[in-house]
């Protein structure tokens, strides 16, 4: 019976009551009718009780279809999260029967999702794995949930994916579990992604093991190559030396060649042996106390002959107060010959500039500048990576490993230096190395 209804009935009989009261009253006045009086005006009192009660019914009747609004906004709400959350999310009961399931789960199991309801879970688990299936909902029954449980379930259309299962168990008011709440999720993607990185890191353990083999290979020819190198110059430049009045010119250019020749194959497997000890992480630095000035001089001296056969001009500069430095003397030598080879090598007109300078009081700097042919802007990243070289053609006639930079900036790093360069094609280099005074 609705609000109005009710309200109309008791209308209608107060009306009758007050109808009824007129007439008793409009009657000759006996004792019967004075209690008939009292007994309608107490009729009336109820009624007017009643009328009250019925307001405050409709009160909390207008409330109660508020509420029930707001309950229905929120189940629809809940509904919504439900049927269209990114992972499947199932009910069931205690037995693994699918009570609900949202879109994603119908989608995930290629299933419609009136389908799905009142079937057993079990029926999307592969034939080989559902008896651990049952064995796992056993185990569940005695617990509070479970999360990312991994497991491989199959679709409707027979296709199968890695999905991770997390359970959580509803109890009632007794505390017996009724249902459990499943999210599901496909990991497919991560599995695969998962598969690739393995493959890669194992991709990379051999390309690591192919590297020291190779490295370890380089390092042994070098050093077989290098013993009957030098028994070749030793015995060509004695030969030289005893002989040297007794042959005529033609014989002595000969051996002249064989040894400026072994001197250059020397050269070559030198720099490929010290970029295969300082690739493998085995050169360590001989520290100690040297004249820095000194050393750059005598280096420049060595190789002004070089300079002079172009007509080069071969120039030091030095505006620094303090000589010394503690560093391996030998491997700034052969970073100071490496710079200074290369840019009499790449220079045809002009000249080579050697300047020392210092850095505050903790750090030197050695700087090479030449007026060669120059670096083009976009070859500048790539002029310290080993065996690249930035001209072929170039290199070919100059020749050369394309190891000599790259030794010289894994030899900075080991002295906790750094080198730059800055240059344009045609209008050459300025490399710049700077030292810490005291290598640590």
């Amino acid at each position: 019976m609705n609000m109005d209804k009710f309200a109309q009935q008791i209308q209608e009989v107060r009306q009758r009551t007050e109808v009824l009261n007129q007439h008793v009253v409009g009657q000759s006045c006996s004792p019967q009718q004075d209690l008939l009086v009292q007994a309608f005006e107490e009729l009336q009192f109820a009624l007017e009780e009643l009328r009250v009660a019925e307001e405050e019914v409709r009160v909390q009747n207008d409330e109660l279809v508020v509420a029930r609004s707001l309950v229905e906004q929120e189940r629809q709400r809940y509904m919504d999260l439900f049927d269209f959350a990114p992972d499947g999310y199932l009910v069931t009961d205690t037995n693994g029967t699918i009570l609900e399931a949202n879109r994603t789960a119908a989608h995930q199991l290629q299933v419609s999702q009136q389908y799905l309801q009142s079937k057993p879970l079990v029926n999307f688990v592969p034939l080989e794995e559902r008896q651990a299936f049952r064995s796992q909902l056993l185990q569940l029954r005695d617990k509070e949930g479970l999360c990312e449980w991994e497991i491989c379930l199959l679709s409707r259309e027979g296709n199968k994916f890695d999905c991770s299962l997390s359970v959580t168990t509803v109890y009632d008011l007794q505390g017996n579990s009724i249902r459990w709440r499943w999210l599901m999720r496909d990991i497919t993607a991560r599995k695969q992604a998962e598969q690739q990185i393995r493959s890669i890191q194992l991709q990379n353990l051999q390309l690591q093991e192919a590297a020291r083999i190779k490295s370890q290979f380089v390092a042994n020819m070098s050093h077989e190559l290098r013993t009957p190198l030098h028994a070749i110059l030793g015995f060509s430049q004695l030969l030289l030396r005893r002989y040297y009045d007794h042959f005529p010119s033609e014989l002595r250019s000969m051996v002249e060649r064989i040894i400026s020749s072994g001197k250059h194959l020397l050269a070559l497997i030198e720099d490929i042996l010290d970029f295969s000890t300082l690739e493998a992480g085995r050169l360590n630095l001989q520290k100690q106390e040297f004249n820095l000035v000194e050393l750059v001089t005598t280096v420049t001296e060595e190789l002004r002959f070089l300079a002079d056969q172009k007509n080069l001009t071969l120039a030091i500069h030095i505006d620094i107060q303090n000589h010394r430095i503690v560093n391996d003397s030998n491997r700034v030598r052969q970073v100071l010959v490496n710079l200074l080879s290369n840019a009499i090598k790449f220079t045809d007109t002009g000249g080579v500039f050697v300047e020392v300078q210092q850095v505050g009081q903790d750090r030197v700097v050695l700087i090479v500048r030449d007026t060669g042919i120059g670096i083009a802007e976009d070859e500048l990243k790539n002029i310290f990576q080993e065996f690249r070289q930035v001209n072929e053609s170039i290199t070919r006639r100059h020749g050369g490993t394309g190891l000599g930079l790259a030794i010289v900036d894994k030899l900075l790093r080991l002295m906790n230096g750094k080198i730059t360069v800055k240059s344009k094609l045609g209008e050459g280099s300025t490399f710049r190395v700077e030292l810490p005074r005291q290598v640590s």
